[in-house]
């Protein structure tokens, strides 16, 4: 059960980063990524970041090169949110594939 400190920094930080990778994605014609969940720890150490990417065939090397580039993101978000948290967690992204699962779920049932 996620408490009330949980679901309003995992909402600042989806708001952030979706933010950021808005900006950097404006370099990349014809690729969308969007924060689709933030999870946060019980000791606010570590946030499970999923994101939802268009193409969906791209998603995995995305999100390789996201983790890959994961400490430029982090101080990206600390200079963004250094007035309302104290620790900046750490970022672990995964990919949302829950609307592909929606579309192959879709696609059989007609």
């Amino acid at each position: 059960m996620e408490t009330t400190r949980q679901s309003k920094i995992a909402r600042l930080l989806q708001k952030e980063l979706s933010e950021i990778f808005l900006l950097q994605t404006k370099a990349m014609p014809g690729v969308l990524i969007s924060v689709s969940a933030v999870r946060i720890s019980p000791d606010m150490s570590v946030a499970r970041v999923y994101l939802s990417v268009f193409p969906s065939e791209k998603s995995s090397e995305i999100v390789k090169n996201i983790n890959d580039n994961m400490k430029s993101i982090r101080y990206e978000l600390g200079t963004r949110v250094r007035h309302q948290l104290r620790i900046i967690p750490e970022l672990k992204f995964f990919v949302d594939d829950s609307l592909d699962y929606i579309e192959k779920i879709d696609s059989l049932l007609k």
